[in-house]
């Protein structure tokens, strides 16, 4: 992933491409066993190998025994140094943990370029060169395959081949020459990869083709020709962008093929739909369009690469966005990280999350940060877990409440119940099941919101044959209320009374009705935009949206709820202040 800090934060990724380019793929291990290569009788045993690694002979029973696989993501990638994007320093006890969470691997990305010389020979810092060998020992101690590669390097020189081809090369075979002289007598469960997410400003589809292919043929002859275990070290190429698109798979396959080198992986990466990984454009659910473009992608690396016997590793998979930012609502969140480790394994490839800073596991205890979202992601590892059309049930803070239906998505799975803690609902009395609908009856509904208090009142499980649960929130609602605001064009904060509902999206338009906001192609912008606080009560319309509208032109903003209520609030800019007006 391309990373860089936006806030105090420091997790946000900055991204290096247009929304056309966010969506990508991924992976493949078949998960067949192998024989374990021996280790020469003129090497001694690795510290690695010491700790019981050992490598089979065929590379896509090596790759399938990294499954599953995690990235030390904004730690040795970060720029300048490891811990300038807020993380700690990495040791011994964070492989441990690690490997306590039942990974098997982890790819550790590596920007050499603040530790190098800018000029010829382009010399890697000693001190940064033994920190990165000493990370990776740590990992390689505890039995972990263990990737290493060039990352940000990609974006910061490695994109200017079209105007300085020949600079560039020669410091991309400096950097790939000392570090397989470094790195060439580690075990082979350490995996090099050429480059991370290789791009190439102005430059043509055939002109990225042949750069990336300079790219990835220079460093196998390299690493091979250093000597020691690199001479059949696993060696991992990336598509262009680690992109899935038809043609840069082709590239990738014609350039693997051409290598004629059994010991090569392939890599791709994959961060969902862009609208649906922004919530953008009424990309708000993991609806049919987002499911279709994780099936097809998949099936495209499958067919392309797997299916012909070349692994391939899912050096990254996730969102664009922080799991527990809310601009991906919860339930639709879990359905996808459920469905992009089956179709991983469906497929035949191996999956590695990207952790920028403690989005899945707490860097400084490396305990999973969410318990739920744990449960769901290792057991897809191995199985399949039963979700739903939604994960709230609204229920109106006054008047009848009324029967309500939601459809079940099975994945294979038997329904085998509806729970509230420890006590089984009744069917027929509290539901009825009518193929995938799932009806709570209305004196059930009513009994589960108690006083009606805005927010959740109770909290059901419905249960499959196997898996995790999917947990089902029964919330009281009254329509939100969003009250006058003045704010400058650095932001603008609303006090908002969300009455027990959540946000969903935001529709902003001129007068005209032409869309307003940084993205001129949709009515319905990025929803970081908008910073909905619940405990708070505030929503904050952020400075990127603001700085983009045209000056003195009123803005119709219609906020949609996850309830279905809408409210419309109008904004302007006036020079640097902002109005905000409620209906």
């Amino acid at each position: 992933m391309n990373d860089a800090p936006h806030t105090a934060r420091p997790r946000s990724r900055r991204l290096h491409r247009t929304a056309g380019l966010v969506v990508a793929l991924f992976t493949a291990g078949s998960l067949a066993c192998g024989t374990a290569t021996a280790v020469p009788a003129d090497q001694p045993r690795s510290a690695a190998e010491a700790a019981g690694a050992r490598v089979p002979h065929d590379p896509m029973a090596a790759v399938a025994q990294m499954q599953p696989s995690w990235n030390l993501g904004n730690t040795l990638d970060a720029i300048p140094d490891e811990t300038s994007w807020g993380n700690p320093l990495t040791t011994k006890a964070t492989f441990d943990g690690l490997r306590a969470r039942g990974f098997r691997s982890v790819r550790i990305p590596v920007t050499w370029f603040p530790h190098q010389s800018d000029t010829a020979p382009y010399t890697i810092d000693p001190v940064w060169m033994k920190r990165v060998k000493q990370v990776v020992d740590l990992a390689l101690a505890d039995g972990l395959y263990v990737e290493i590669n060039v990352h940000h390097d990609s974006w910061k020189w490695i994109e200017n081949m079209s105007t300085d081809h020949d600079t560039v090369m020669a410091r991309f075979n400096s950097t790939w020459q000392q570090i397989a002289t470094a790195f060439k007598d580690e075990p082979r469960t350490l995996l090099m990869e050429s480059v991370n997410e290789p791009q190439f400003s102005n430059a043509t589809d055939a002109q990225k083709t042949q750069y990336l292919r300079e790219l990835n043929t220079s460093f196998h002859s390299i690493v091979r020709n250093s000597g020691g275990r690199n001479r059949d070290r696993l060696l991992v190429l990336p598509s262009e962008e680690t992109n899935s698109a038809q043609h840069w798979l082709d590239d990738l396959s014609t350039t693997i093929n051409s290598l004629h080198d059994r010991n090569l992986v392939a890599t791709v990466h994959y961060y969902s739909f862009y609208p649906f990984s922004v919530n953008i454009a009424g990309g708000t659910t993991f609806d049919a369009r987002t499911q279709k473009d994780l099936t097809d992608g998949f099936a495209r690396v499958h067919d392309t690469l797997v299916a012909k016997g070349i692994p391939v590793y899912l050096g990254e998979y996730g969102l664009l966005t922080s799991p527990y930012s809310g601009v991906v609502e919860r339930g639709e969140m879990l359905k996808y990280f459920e469905a992009v480790n089956y179709e991983a394994r469906a497929n035949g490839m191996i999956s590695a999350v990207w952790d920028a800073a403690n989005d899945f596991l707490n860097r400084s205890t490396m305990q999973w940060r969410d318990p739920e979202l744990a449960a769901l992601i290792k057991a897809s590892w191995t199985t399949r877990s039963g979700t739903a059309s939604t994960d709230n049930i609204f229920l109106p803070k006054s008047g009848p409440i009324t029967a309500q239906t939601i459809t079940l998505n099975r994945n294979g799975l038997r329904f085998t119940g509806l729970w509230q803690g420890d006590r089984r609902l009744i069917p027929s009395r509290d539901y009825t099941l009518d193929g995938d609908h799932l009806t709570l009856t209305a004196d059930a509904l009513t009994r589960l919101a108690g006083n009606r208090a805005h927010g959740v009142d109770a909290t059901l499980r419905v249960r499959y044959s196997d898996g995790v649960p999917w947990q089902l929130n029964v919330r009281s609602y009254d329509k939100p209320v969003l009250s006058d605001a003045t704010g400058t064009a650095d932001g603008l904060t609303i006090p908002t009374r969300f009455n027990g509902d959540l946000m969903a999206n935001v529709e902003s338009t001129y007068a005209d009705g032409t869309a307003a906001g940084p993205a001129s192609w949709t009515t319905f912008q990025s929803f970081a935009n908008y910073g909905p606080d619940y405990s708070a009560n505030t929503t904050t319309v952020k400075a990127d949206f603001l700085k983009s509208l045209k000056d003195g032109a009123p803005v119709t903003l219609t906020f949609h709820f996850w309830s279905g209520a809408t409210v419309t609030y109008h904004v302007t800019k006036s020079g640097t202040t902002v109005t905000g007006t409620a209906s």
